[in-house]
């Protein structure tokens, strides 16, 4: 994984002008002055109402491997968590040369992380607790990096598995597949069929394709089917692949005709695997009417284990997957189906519904003293000075407003009223919450990670917990309620003295403490 990340993240992996900016403070005696910037994105991602922190391992590995010895750099945000616009996520301290030079490799961490992250977290609300989510993008990804970090991420928003194998390997992802298409029509005949025999539970080596064949004409004598219709080299590929595999039987049924061809071969191959002592899987729907299909493979599941007394096929799964998105998956909950899990690639991958999350990274103090960016739009204006982030939570321990504070600042209470400004009002609400969490973290510094890393299982249930926290209203996929982040009244009123002073002042935005 480190190396991973070292090889990724070389130093030169970054935008010139941080090169040109660092040796200008240089000349001008300046690289040495401490400095804070902090990272953060200005709105939710994909039209919603959270998304998830992701990338900061990455970026702590790669900040072990920059090739400096003094910095003091701090990060702050355990990854995995829900965040939400306007809210830094991370924030870097230390000489001003230094962590202007980090900004690029940074924003190219986290950016893609968590946009991937926080979109897997959103289908896995479309899908549901129930369904099993496969992650199967790697062919669709941005180059070969980009798919290691779909595979990371979206493990960790939500998805149970992965197709990419390096992924498994790098990062402890469970890892599923069977075959493609090519493989079944690769087949014309059984007598292709090589080896024709496989080892029973029990030891003896049985001849596999007059038992089968014997077990499709029964199959075609139950469901009334036309056995001249049946394609005999997709059977030649299932008892292909069944021999080589017999504990991992979840074939494709869909190259030629499901209901004509496909599911009859399955039920033929899985019940002489089921006679053998093995039990096949399921089967993978990749093109129709996926909802209708299924229903049909259950019925006919449900009446081979009926009338053949094959337990092993009322645990049959079914697979569906057919260029899924977002939508497509929430209209699969609103239709009956009997589709168990649904792999997803393209609009997972390459977040089609939003190709940027868009974080920033802001100078917000030098020397100790506040930096504001006043722009001409008000919705790229920053917010000065060193902070801290806490989160209130109601009786229900639902968060239901997140404040931004001057890392001076007594932290806030449990139980005692605080007040708060909204950004874009003149006067300040109350409230009393019924539990608060500081959000931040302190995790490296004086160049040693001092916050534990976690592998990718461990991040993904830190992710699913804190959604869990979320209340339903922000995790609706459409019209969400927009969550609110506040910034505290001292810096509130330090922002509107730097706007003031900006404004009478010319470009002197420079307040003192």
């Amino acid at each position: 994984m480190e190396r991973s990340v070292r090889e990724r993240v070389p130093p030169l992996l970054t935008d010139l002008y941080q090169f040109t900016m660092a040796y200008a403070y240089w000349r001008a005696g300046r690289h040495q002055e401490p400095a804070v910037f902090e990272l953060f994105f200005r709105d939710n991602p994909f039209g919603g109402g959270f998304s998830l922190f992701a990338g900061l391992q990455d970026c702590l590995q790669f900040l072990q491997s920059f090739r400096f010895k003094d910095e003091d750099v701090e990060f702050l945000l355990p990854e995995g968590t829900v965040v939400f616009a306007r809210v830094p996520v991370m924030e870097v301290s230390g000489p001003l040369a230094v962590v202007q030079l980090l900004e690029t490799s940074l924003l190219c961490l986290v950016n893609y992380a968590s946009l991937v992250c926080s979109n897997a977290a959103r289908f896995r609300l479309a899908a549901g607790s129930r369904r099993t989510l496969l992650e199967m993008g790697l062919r669709r990804a941005q180059g070969p990096d980009g798919g290691l970090t779909a595979s990371r991420y979206s493990y960790i928003g939500g998805f149970d598995m992965t197709s990419n194998v390096q992924a498994g390997f790098l990062f402890g992802i469970p890892v599923v597949g069977t075959m493609a298409h090519s493989y079944i029509t690769s087949f014309t005949s059984l007598q292709e069929v090589w080896p024709q025999t496989l080892k029973a539970a029990n030891g003896e080596n049985v001849e596999l394709i007059s038992r089968t064949k014997g077990l499709l004409s029964r199959v075609c004598v139950l469901l009334e089917a036309e056995p001249g219709k049946i394609c005999e080299g997709e059977l030649a590929a299932f008892l292909t692949y069944a021999i080589a595999y017999p504990h991992n039987f979840l074939p494709v049924i869909d190259s030629y005709s499901v209901s004509c061809s496909g599911l009859l071969n399955f039920c033929a191959v899985a019940l002489a695997l089921s006679e053998l002592g093995y039990r096949p899987l399921g089967v993978r729907l990749d093109s129709g009417d996926l909802c209708k299909q299924s229903l049909e493979v259950r019925r006919v599941f449900r009446l081979c284990s009926q009338h053949f007394s094959v337990s092993t096929f009322n645990s049959l799964i079914i697979v569906g997957t057919n260029s899924f998105s977002e939508n497509s998956m929430s209209e699969l909950n609103k239709k009956e189906n009997e589709i168990d899990a649904v792999g997803v690639g393209t609009h997972l991958v390459t977040c089609t519904k939003q190709p940027s999350l868009g974080c920033v990274y802001k100078l917000v103090e030098v020397r100790g003293r506040p930096r504001m960016k006043v722009s001409e739009e008000p919705e790229k204006s920053t917010v000065p000075g060193k902070k801290a982030v806490y989160r209130l939570l109601d009786t229900d321990g639902h968060p239901f407003l997140d404040v931004v504070y001057l890392a001076v600042e007594p932290p806030p209470k449990a139980g005692h009223p605080l007040s708060y400004y909204l950004r874009e009002e003149d006067t300040s609400r109350c409230v009393t919450p019924a539990q608060v969490t500081c959000l931040w973290q302190e995790v490296f510094t004086k160049g040693q990670v001092i916050y534990p890393l976690c592998t990718a299982k461990e991040t993904r249930a830190k992710a699913q917990s804190s959604l869990q926290t979320l209340d339903p209203k922000h995790k609706r996929l459409q019209d969400p309620d927009i969550y609110t982040v506040a910034l505290s009244e001292k810096l509130y009123k330090l922002v509107s003295e730097i706007r003031k002073s900006s404004t009478s002042n010319g470009t002197n935005f420079l307040l003192s403490n």
